[in-house]
């Protein structure tokens, strides 16, 4: 069963979502759902293209995604910058110090929203 749709709006939840943190300041979050819509837009296009994709790691995804489809240099990385957003905006040991909320700033999650939406769009127009 072909779930693409499935994974591609739930990446656009997610990009929704980290847009209206940036309203609460939340920018580590907001940077966290950046990923996270890369990662469904990327595992939509994998549904779609009928390739198995495991795991959280962007360049991994566009990787196997490689082996079937050619993935835009741009893309990639966009993935590369996102994927330092995985677990660095949610867990204090990531740093030496401080917590995560303390570590990003605006700027870094407008610029990850910005990377993320590119790749949806790029996503979408694969899978129209």
């Amino acid at each position: 069963m072909d779930r693409s749709k499935d994974w591609l709006e739930q990446g656009k939840s997610d990009l929704e979502a980290a847009n209206h943190l940036l309203d609460t300041n939340d920018f580590s979050w907001s940077c966290f759902l950046a990923q996270q819509t890369a990662e469904k837009a990327l595992k939509a296009l994998g549904e779609y293209e009928n390739i198995f994709l495991w795991g959280h790691d962007l360049v991994d995804l566009i990787e196997e995604l490689e082996k079937k489809i050619k993935i835009p240099k741009k893309i990639l990385d966009h993935s590369k910058t996102l994927n330092l957003y995985y677990i660095s905006t949610r867990y204090p040991d990531a740093f030496t110090s401080g917590h995560p909320s303390e570590k990003f700033s605006e700027q870094q999650a407008l610029d990850a929203i910005i990377l993320a939406k590119e790749i949806l769009e790029y996503v979408q127009e694969k899978i129209k």
